[in-house]
């Protein structure tokens, strides 16, 4: 019996990019117009591992990359600061991979925040620790010399805490980028393209979720407190890609008995007792986009139990999911009336 010794090609590579970026924030609220005083600008620096098709998820997404991201921003105003935010993010092609679509999300942290007595002009934030999203829109161009390219485009980079602590305008700057790549490695693997994606549906799965964090009101000094979400919906799994939602929830949201007790006592609210039941029930419709063990949620919902007025009965959901086997997930997510943020919700729970 002879045995042959096969020696394989590497399958994986990796690149490094580095942008700088210039642009300006964004008015989306007549709030935060004197907080604009010049053109923010930072540098973008990434880690980025290619994909292959050596799984069926990467050949689904037309081969994408994911990574790391750190980002350096300076706002060009005394009264924000400067921030500093670390992403994981993913890579898409479009138009035979010239065209690059980024999506990062992760934390970041501001040097001046909010103060009452040191700065009480930054109504943007009102905590050091920020949630942030950042998108990047890119013609990309590798190897124009040896392992060097280059890169350019638009970037939008948000800020926000979420209402985790007032004052939470939030800051959104829209940039335009210019960066390097640096390729780790002398060549790339070939494609894998085995044409195998076969038709994938499932049958109705039921879930049950439990969310929870801590928030604000926008009144500052009212205090932070805890809630508690508990979820239970119905899926249905239309696609390798695609799932659709359908369920309701009940919301135990702790900072909404401190802001109707404000309310009631300082004449702010209309017609406020003090009486009003803290509680929501809502009912919801959501979409799930999976990219192999992770998924992209988002959601609307109305309230049908809706005792006390706050921001309206509409509200969104959007965030992250991660599964662990076939039944168990963690997620973050956002949930927002509007533009508006309410909180941001870490969460676990059951598919079955």
């Amino acid at each position: 019996m002879t045995s042959v010794l096969l020696s394989q090609e590497s399958t994986t590579s990796s690149y490094l990019d580095v942008n700088y970026f210039r642009g300006n924030i964004a008015l989306h609220n007549n709030d935060i117009l004197g907080l604009i005083t010049g053109h923010p600008e930072g540098v973008i620096l990434s880690w980025n591992k290619k994909t292959f098709g050596n799984k069926a998820w990467e050949q689904r997404y037309n081969y994408p990359d994911y990574g790391v991201s750190l980002i350096y921003q300076n706002l060009k105003n005394e009264n924000l600061g400067n921030n500093i935010g670390i992403y994981a993010h993913y890579n898409f092609y479009f138009f035979k991979r010239n065209l690059m679509l980024r999506i990062g999300q992760g934390l970041a942290y501001t040097s001046n925040p909010f103060d009452r007595i040191d700065n009480p002009k930054n109504i943007a934030f009102g905590s050091h620790l920020l949630s942030s999203t950042y998108l990047m829109l890119n013609y990309k161009k590798e190897r124009i010399i040896d392992r060097f390219g280059l890169q350019g485009g638009l970037s939008l980079i948000h800020y926000s805490n979420a209402n985790v602590k007032a004052p939470n305008t939030s800051i959104n700057t829209i940039a335009l980028n210019v960066g390097v790549t640096y390729n780790l490695d002398e060549s790339d693997p070939e494609y894998i393209d085995n044409g195998k994606d076969e038709k994938f549906t499932e049958s109705i799965k039921y879930n049950l979720a439990f969310r929870s964090g801590i928030n604000q009101s926008d009144i500052i000094g009212t205090g932070q407190f805890p809630f508690y979400i508990v979820s239970a919906y119905a899926d249905k799994r239309l696609s390798h890609k695609s799932a659709i939602q359908l369920g309701t929830e009940v919301f135990f949201s702790n900072f909404l008995k401190e802001l109707i007790e404000f309310q009631s006592v300082s004449g702010l609210g209309d017609n406020v007792t003090g009486d009003e039941d803290f509680k929501r029930v809502g009912l919801f419709v959501g979409h799930e986009l999976f990219i192999n063990k992770t998924s992209i949620e988002t959601q609307v919902g109305y309230y049908v139990y809706y005792p006390f007025d706050f921001e309206g009965r509409t509200y969104l959901r959007i965030g992250l999911k991660r599964y662990f086997g076939d039944k168990l997930f963690g997620a973050i997510t956002l949930k927002s009336h509007g533009a508006k943020a309410e909180a941001v919700e870490f969460g676990i729970g059951v598919r079955l």
